[in-house]
């Protein structure tokens, strides 16, 4: 469990573990943003929607705007010092937090922002444990540094690269946490045999027909040998991960059998190599 994490539960005198929903309260997420409609297409849809029929999570939309005190709603200022772009202003964020939250918020504040620690699985498993948690979209050049410093407890980033709001951001981290709740998922195993959950990338699906356009479906995935076909898989997964994202594997937890299959990979690829050094 990250450190990061470790302080957010002190700081909310909570104990990892301790809301396995039990009681099968939904999480909750509270979303402030300046423009809620982003999100309403993509939470009636498919399994956030149904996440939602069925009790499992709950969001509460709240528009950043409507905390504004001026008869035009402002919620963004020039920057003090100059510069080019507009600054979302820390009053409104503030009210809006804390009138849902109270003062201070009874959640964790995340701020969705490109400077943030990257979002990654290990990040939305550990939010999954917790009864809810507060996203903050944010806008223009960013929010006023007095939001980072008094009233945000994490900052996340999906990526290095600039999104025009932290609205996408936040559906992505809502959806990967939601993932983790059990029974959101049709298939109670799914979130534990993504890409990632086991520290690598997930091996390949194949689906009807058996033959299409020549390509046919591996044979061991047709021939009901389960101890086969997990092996293949596994051997997929590593492969993939070999030749996709090779610094996954410093951190994985691999076997003798795994070790030995990426030796084999290693070796073939040096005869290769050394192959094409002889035609030279």
């Amino acid at each position: 469990m990250s450190r990061v994490f470790n302080k957010i539960l002190a700081f909310f005198n909570l104990q990892s573990g301790s809301f396995v929903r039990a009681i099968m309260q939904p999480m909750r997420f509270d979303i402030f943003t300046l423009f809620p409609e982003v999100f309403q297409p993509y939470l009636q849809t498919s399994i956030l929607e149904r996440a939602q029929q069925k009790g499992l999570i709950e969001v509460h939309l709240h528009n950043i705007r409507d905390y504004t005190t001026d008869k035009h709603h402002i919620t963004d200022d020039e920057p003090y010092g100059g510069g080019g772009g507009m600054v979302m202003k820390p009053e409104p964020i503030f009210a809006a937090v804390e009138s849902v939250l109270g003062s201070p918020p009874a959640c964790p504040v995340v701020l969705l922002t490109p400077q943030g620690r990257t979002f990654n699985h290990r990040i939305a498993q550990e939010y999954a444990q917790l009864p809810a948690l507060a996203l903050i979209c944010g806008r223009y050049e960013g929010v006023d540094e007095r939001v980072r410093k008094h009233l945000v407890t994490d900052e996340l980033s999906i990526g290095d690269y600039v999104l025009s709001g932290g609205e996408l951001p936040a559906l992505v981290v809502l959806d990967a946490v939601s993932r983790f709740l059990p029974g959101v998922l049709g298939d109670p195993d799914g979130a534990t045999d993504d890409s990632y959950a086991l520290g690598l990338l997930e091996y390949p699906h194949y689906t009807r027909p058996a033959e299409f356009r020549g390509w046919r479906v591996p044979e061991v995935l047709l021939s009901g040998d389960h101890g086969r076909i997990a092996r293949w898989r596994r051997e997929q997964a590593l492969l993939r991960t070999w030749q996709r994202r090779p610094d996954l594997l410093e951190k994985a937890t691999l076997t003798g059998e795994d070790q030995a299959f990426l030796e084999r990979l290693r070796s073939a690829q040096e005869n290769l190599f050394q192959g094409d050094n002889d035609e030279v």
